[in-house]
């Protein structure tokens, strides 16, 4: 997000970001990175101070694969999240997300809701010893990934409580649930729970915070008031080019973050 001023390397990102005055950082890519690169970054961060914020365990969006009743796909789902909670270890992560792919439209509802349930409580028996969490993330069924299973807070929430496990939390994507139902302080409220990460991004255009509709600067009171103590992360674009664009998004959150 910060290259034009940063350059392409990992280390001198961190730096500039930790100058800027973040405090975390996500990366939604970390498994396919190298362990090399995978260390550098955990072992700068741990020397910034700063706290690892969520990468991608899974989220295969083509595949009918949480929603199946299979035995061979949930060994491939339980090996997956081994090697997401091994990675997690070795950058310091606790929280990784998972997006339950896609559904079977010709399997009645309720029964692909009972299969994700005990697939997540097979990978939640991987997570709980490690003290690691999965974050599930619905995404909008309209603009970015149809097909998907996860669409909606609500539909998150029921799973979580009937996951029954502290491994086993909510991904909160503002912008997703923006395109997806509105309504973003009150179903965070009903949520609020089991949500254990936040991530951003305005609408439309999923840019940073200021470029859309949504009242971030209420959003993040509301967070702040009601205690939240983890990490916010920003899933968006730019909304300039170059440098300019790097400082309008810094500007964005600190006016947003002024209340």
């Amino acid at each position: 997000m910060f290259k034009h001023h940063a350059g392409n390397d990992l280390i001198d990102q961190l730096k500039f970001m930790a100058d800027e005055g973040f405090r975390a950082m996500e990366d939604n890519g970390m498994m396919k990175r190298s362990k090399r690169d995978q260390r550098r970054i955990a072992k700068e961060m741990e020397r910034l101070n700063m706290t690892m914020g969520v990468f991608v365990a899974y989220a295969d969006f083509p595949v009918k694969s949480f929603v199946t009743d299979d035995l061979e796909m949930r060994k491939m789902l339980v090996g997956q999240m081994k090697a997401a909670v091994e990675v997690a270890e070795r950058v310091n992560a606790r929280w990784t997300t998972v997006v339950p792919g896609a559904y079977d439209s010709s399997l009645e509802w309720d029964y692909q809701t009972a299969n994700v349930i005990e697939n997540l409580k097979w990978c939640a028996e991987v997570y709980e010893p490690a003290g690691q969490i999965m974050v599930l993330e619905s995404l909008n069924p309209w603009k970015d990934h149809p097909g998907l299973f996860l669409t909606k807070i609500s539909q998150t929430y029921q799973i979580c409580r009937a996951v029954g496990s502290p491994a086993c939390k909510i991904l909160d994507d503002l912008y997703h649930q923006q395109v997806t139902e509105g309504n973003l302080i009150p179903n965070m409220d009903q949520a609020w729970q089991e949500i254990a990460y936040f991530q951003v991004g305005d609408n439309p255009g999923r840019n940073e915070p200021t470029t859309g509709e949504i009242n971030y600067q209420n959003v993040f009171k509301h967070i702040h008031e009601r205690g939240f103590k983890g990490v916010v992360g920003m899933e968006h674009g730019n909304s300039l080019k170059g440098k300019a664009g790097e400082r309008a998004v810094i500007d964005a959150y600190r006016t947003v973050d002024d209340f």
